[in-house]
Protein backbone atom coordinates (compact mmCIF):
# COMPACT_ATOMS: atom_id res chain seq x y z
CA UNK A 1 0.00 0.00 0.00
CA UNK A 2 3.06 2.45 -0.46
CA UNK A 3 4.41 1.31 -4.10
CA UNK A 4 3.86 3.89 -5.97
CA UNK A 5 1.37 1.68 -8.17
CA UNK A 6 -0.75 1.91 -5.01
CA UNK A 7 -0.78 5.71 -4.49
CA UNK A 8 -0.60 7.25 -8.04
CA UNK A 9 -2.27 7.68 -11.24
CA UNK A 10 1.01 8.30 -13.47
CA UNK A 11 -0.79 9.49 -16.27
CA UNK A 12 -1.52 13.37 -14.62
CA UNK A 13 2.15 14.01 -13.76
CA UNK A 14 5.09 14.94 -16.50
CA UNK A 15 7.38 12.34 -14.28
CA UNK A 16 5.63 9.16 -15.66
CA UNK A 17 8.10 7.58 -17.25
CA UNK A 18 10.57 8.77 -14.18
CA UNK A 19 8.27 7.37 -11.52
CA UNK A 20 8.05 3.85 -13.48
CA UNK A 21 11.45 3.15 -12.80
CA UNK A 22 11.05 2.50 -9.37
CA UNK A 23 8.94 0.75 -6.98
CA UNK A 24 8.86 2.99 -3.78
CA UNK A 25 8.18 6.88 -4.10
CA UNK A 26 11.14 7.90 -1.71
CA UNK A 27 13.17 5.71 -4.31
CA UNK A 28 13.10 8.67 -6.85
CA UNK A 29 14.09 11.27 -4.29
CA UNK A 30 17.72 11.22 -5.33
CA UNK A 31 17.05 11.90 -9.04
CA UNK A 32 14.56 14.68 -8.95
CA UNK A 33 16.86 17.24 -9.96
CA UNK A 34 18.51 15.22 -13.25
CA UNK A 35 14.99 14.11 -14.13
CA UNK A 36 14.02 17.67 -14.41
CA UNK A 37 17.02 18.94 -16.31
CA UNK A 38 16.52 16.41 -18.92
CA UNK A 39 12.53 16.80 -18.87
CA UNK A 40 13.30 20.34 -19.44
CA UNK A 41 15.18 19.69 -22.50
CA UNK A 42 12.36 18.35 -23.98
CA UNK A 43 9.35 20.55 -23.63
CA UNK A 44 7.75 22.14 -26.59
CA UNK A 45 7.26 25.75 -27.73
CA UNK A 46 4.30 26.01 -24.91
CA UNK A 47 6.97 26.69 -22.21
CA UNK A 48 9.52 29.29 -21.98
CA UNK A 49 12.92 29.30 -20.00
CA UNK A 50 12.52 32.11 -17.70
CA UNK A 51 15.83 31.88 -16.76
CA UNK A 52 18.29 29.16 -16.77
CA UNK A 53 17.02 26.02 -15.99
CA UNK A 54 13.93 27.60 -15.37
CA UNK A 55 11.41 26.32 -17.80
CA UNK A 56 7.68 27.94 -17.13
CA UNK A 57 4.35 27.30 -19.33
CA UNK A 58 2.81 30.12 -20.91
CA UNK A 59 -0.42 29.93 -19.72
CA UNK A 60 0.83 29.81 -15.97
CA UNK A 61 0.94 32.87 -13.88
CA UNK A 62 3.67 33.55 -12.23
CA UNK A 63 3.82 36.70 -9.40
CA UNK A 64 6.44 39.17 -9.61
CA UNK A 65 7.34 38.65 -6.07
CA UNK A 66 7.67 34.80 -6.31
CA UNK A 67 11.42 33.20 -6.48
CA UNK A 68 11.80 30.06 -9.09
CA UNK A 69 15.56 28.73 -8.56
CA UNK A 70 16.56 26.27 -10.89
CA UNK A 71 15.74 23.58 -12.20
CA UNK A 72 12.18 23.94 -11.97
CA UNK A 73 9.23 23.47 -14.16
CA UNK A 74 5.80 24.76 -13.65
CA UNK A 75 2.70 23.59 -15.53
CA UNK A 76 0.26 24.57 -17.40
CA UNK A 77 -2.91 26.84 -15.87
CA UNK A 78 -0.57 26.70 -12.56
CA UNK A 79 -0.87 29.79 -10.28
CA UNK A 80 1.94 30.78 -8.37
CA UNK A 81 1.34 33.42 -6.14
CA UNK A 82 2.84 36.71 -3.87
CA UNK A 83 6.01 35.42 -1.83
CA UNK A 84 6.46 32.12 -3.25
CA UNK A 85 9.81 30.39 -2.98
CA UNK A 86 10.09 27.28 -5.07
CA UNK A 87 14.32 26.50 -4.43
CA UNK A 88 14.71 24.43 -6.90
CA UNK A 89 14.46 20.91 -8.22
CA UNK A 90 10.60 21.27 -8.33
CA UNK A 91 7.86 19.54 -10.87
CA UNK A 92 4.77 21.80 -10.64
CA UNK A 93 2.37 19.55 -12.58
CA UNK A 94 -0.99 21.49 -14.77
CA UNK A 95 -3.52 23.87 -12.60
CA UNK A 96 -1.70 23.63 -9.55
CA UNK A 97 -1.75 26.63 -6.74
CA UNK A 98 1.45 27.28 -4.85
CA UNK A 99 0.87 30.04 -2.65
CA UNK A 100 1.25 32.95 -0.40
CA UNK A 101 5.18 32.04 1.49
CA UNK A 102 5.29 28.64 0.21
CA UNK A 103 8.32 26.79 0.18
CA UNK A 104 9.12 23.76 -2.41
CA UNK A 105 12.39 21.85 -2.60
CA UNK A 106 12.93 18.59 -4.50
CA UNK A 107 9.18 17.90 -4.89
CA UNK A 108 6.60 16.36 -7.20
CA UNK A 109 3.31 17.62 -7.28
CA UNK A 110 1.61 15.68 -9.55
CA UNK A 111 -1.30 17.99 -11.59
CA UNK A 112 -4.77 19.73 -9.84
CA UNK A 113 -2.25 19.48 -6.46
CA UNK A 114 -3.04 22.96 -3.49
CA UNK A 115 -0.55 24.18 -1.36
CA UNK A 116 -1.70 27.24 -1.14
CA UNK A 117 -1.01 28.79 2.55
CA UNK A 118 2.33 28.73 4.30
CA UNK A 119 2.79 25.18 3.71
CA UNK A 120 6.30 23.85 3.44
CA UNK A 121 6.94 20.85 1.04
CA UNK A 122 10.58 19.00 0.82
CA UNK A 123 11.84 15.75 -0.33
CA UNK A 124 8.15 15.12 -0.94
CA UNK A 125 5.46 13.92 -3.72
CA UNK A 126 2.49 15.09 -3.91
CA UNK A 127 -0.05 13.10 -6.17
CA UNK A 128 -3.14 13.93 -8.24
CA UNK A 129 -5.72 16.76 -7.26
CA UNK A 130 -3.62 16.52 -3.45
CA UNK A 131 -4.47 19.34 -1.06
CA UNK A 132 -2.86 20.55 2.00
CA UNK A 133 -4.82 22.75 4.09
CA UNK A 134 -2.85 26.49 5.41
CA UNK A 135 0.12 26.11 7.58
CA UNK A 136 0.47 22.12 6.52
CA UNK A 137 3.99 21.11 6.02
CA UNK A 138 6.47 18.11 5.43
CA UNK A 139 8.55 17.75 7.89
CA UNK A 140 12.00 15.97 5.65
CA UNK A 141 14.75 15.45 8.62
CA UNK A 142 14.31 13.47 12.01
CA UNK A 143 15.18 15.40 15.01
CA UNK A 144 17.85 12.93 16.00
CA UNK A 145 19.10 12.81 11.95
CA UNK A 146 19.22 9.16 11.11
CA UNK A 147 17.97 7.74 8.37
CA UNK A 148 13.91 7.75 8.02
CA UNK A 149 12.65 4.47 8.40
CA UNK A 150 9.17 3.91 6.41
CA UNK A 151 6.81 2.64 9.52
CA UNK A 152 3.74 0.56 9.18
CA UNK A 153 1.48 -1.48 11.34
CA UNK A 154 3.16 -4.65 10.05
CA UNK A 155 6.67 -3.59 8.56
CA UNK A 156 9.72 -0.91 8.60
CA UNK A 157 11.37 -0.20 5.72
CA UNK A 158 14.75 1.41 5.72
CA UNK A 159 15.72 4.10 3.04
CA UNK A 160 18.76 4.50 3.37
CA UNK A 161 17.97 8.72 2.88
CA UNK A 162 18.58 11.38 5.66
CA UNK A 163 15.67 13.85 3.77
CA UNK A 164 12.54 12.18 3.11
CA UNK A 165 9.25 14.11 3.84
CA UNK A 166 5.89 12.99 2.97
CA UNK A 167 4.30 10.81 0.18
CA UNK A 168 0.88 11.93 -0.69
CA UNK A 169 -1.17 9.74 -3.10
CA UNK A 170 -4.39 10.91 -5.40
CA UNK A 171 -7.06 12.98 -3.78
CA UNK A 172 -5.30 13.21 -0.24
CA UNK A 173 -6.44 16.49 2.16
CA UNK A 174 -4.61 17.43 4.66
CA UNK A 175 -6.42 19.65 7.28
CA UNK A 176 -4.53 23.19 8.53
CA UNK A 177 -1.72 23.09 10.49
CA UNK A 178 -0.98 19.48 10.23
CA UNK A 179 2.55 18.38 10.57
CA UNK A 180 3.85 15.11 8.45
CA UNK A 181 6.39 13.88 9.78
CA UNK A 182 9.52 12.28 7.98
CA UNK A 183 8.59 8.78 6.05
CA UNK A 184 4.65 9.38 6.33
CA UNK A 185 2.67 7.71 3.76
CA UNK A 186 -0.78 8.61 3.06
CA UNK A 187 -2.96 6.15 0.67
CA UNK A 188 -4.86 7.35 -1.51
CA UNK A 189 -8.50 9.47 -0.43
CA UNK A 190 -6.89 9.80 2.59
CA UNK A 191 -8.35 12.85 4.93
CA UNK A 192 -6.77 14.25 7.72
CA UNK A 193 -7.84 16.21 10.66
CA UNK A 194 -6.62 19.66 11.35
CA UNK A 195 -3.81 20.15 13.48
CA UNK A 196 -2.81 16.52 13.34
CA UNK A 197 0.68 15.31 13.91
CA UNK A 198 1.01 11.97 11.25
CA UNK A 199 3.57 9.82 11.21
CA UNK A 200 3.64 6.16 9.66
CA UNK A 201 1.60 4.75 6.62
CA UNK A 202 -2.21 5.69 7.03
CA UNK A 203 -4.12 3.14 4.62
CA UNK A 204 -5.99 4.84 1.83
CA UNK A 205 -9.79 5.69 2.14
CA UNK A 206 -8.99 6.63 6.02
CA UNK A 207 -10.02 9.76 7.71
CA UNK A 208 -6.65 10.26 10.09
CA UNK A 209 -8.71 12.01 13.76
CA UNK A 210 -5.57 11.64 15.95
CA UNK A 211 -2.59 9.01 16.20
CA UNK A 212 -4.96 6.54 18.17
CA UNK A 213 -8.48 7.21 15.93
CA UNK A 214 -7.85 6.40 12.08
CA UNK A 215 -11.08 5.06 10.78
CA UNK A 216 -12.47 3.79 7.15
CA UNK A 217 -13.78 6.03 5.12
CA UNK A 218 -18.13 5.14 4.50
Amino acid sequence: MYKITDLYDLDHTLAKEYLSRFTYPWEALKGIKDMILDLGKTLGGDYEELAPEVWVHKSAEVAPTAYLGSPCIIGPNTEVRHGAFVRGSALVGEDCVVGNSVELKNVILFDHVQVPHYNYVGDSILGYFSHMGAGSITSNVKSDKHLVVIKSAKEEIETGIKKVGAMLGDHVEVGCNSVLNPGTILGRNVSVYPTSCVRGVIPEDSIFKSSGEIVRRK
